[in-house]
């Protein structure tokens, strides 16, 4: 598919998704929101990309939503307007829970939506000019699709505050509240995610996709007997797997597993 406001990268094992409406902070409206939940589909169905980054071209990552979008919206009859939201929710969704590993790489602004992308990504590195703010309430909006994973992120505390007040969020202020994991320097972050990307290649591609699934199915549950039989049940399903028969066999023969060695041929 050709994309009118994005950009697809592929490199080797990794894909970087660059959001392409620079001229408007990449703010997004009902196409590209069709366009990133066609591109992360597509994706999510390839073995050969192992690690997908989004990334916005120009100034910012993303300031959130088109407002002359959300205005035709708002002005749409109920069902349309209700139909419109849940392409952007459903959009978030397809990033959340992507199979692959998934890296916001966040400079300039990431405001409203901005940040809800940011949030749906499993790790996200910013630049030290990097600004946040769940901004909806000062249009006289809500936070809604981008919550839940904007909360999953910061917690329901400190949701309260930022959600009700709109403050800009500093990228060190975001770090602190759990938003993003690392901050540098903006000619530093490619050299960061860099780092990452070596570091999640070494790990099995089914584990890792087992993996984001475990959190899902652990966070914010309570200890009990289901969930002790849960997470047995999980280990067990992957140890019965061919990707953990090839990676315990390698680290006891003192070899790289399977998956590590299209990164060393490509290295090479």
């Amino acid at each position: 598919m050709d994309y009118q406001f994005l950009q697809l990268d592929i490199q080797q094992q990794r894909a970087t998704v660059w959001l392409n409406r620079g001229e408007l902070h990449n703010a997004f409206n009902s196409q590209l929101i069709a366009e990133l939940h066609h591109c992360f589909d597509a994706l999510n169905n390839r073995e050969d990309i192992r690690v997908v980054i989004l990334a916005g071209r120009g100034k910012s990552f993303s300031a959130g939503a088109d407002l002359n979008w959300m205005k035709q919206a708002g002005q749409a009859s109920p069902e349309e307007n209700q139909a419109d939201a849940l392409k952007l929710a459903k959009m978030l969704q397809r990033i959340a829970t992507l199979k692959q590993p998934t890296i916001a790489r966040v400079h300039g602004v990431a405001l409203g939506g901005g940040m809800g992308l940011a949030a749906a990504c499993d790790i996200c590195i910013a630049s030290d000019n990097a600004q946040f703010a769940t901004s909806e309430v000062r249009l006289g909006l809500a936070p809604s699709t981008i919550s839940p994973y904007v909360i999953r992120a910061i917690g329901a505390r400190q949701a309260y505050r930022y959600f009700l007040t709109a403050e800009r969020i500093s990228a060190e202020q975001a770090e602190k509240l759990g938003l993003v994991h690392e901050v540098t320097t903006l000619e530093q972050l490619d050299c960061k995610i860099d780092e990452l990307i070596q570091a999640i290649l070494l790990g099995g591609p089914f584990a890792q996709h087992a993996s984001k699934q475990l959190i899902d199915l652990v966070a914010g549950q309570s200890i009990d007997e289901q969930l002790l039989q849960r997470t047995a049940q999980h280990i067990a399903m992957l140890r019965q797997g061919t990707e953990a028969k090839q990676g315990l066999n390698a680290f006891l023969n003192k070899q790289r597993p399977e998956w590590t060695q299209a990164t060393q041929q490509q290295g090479s």
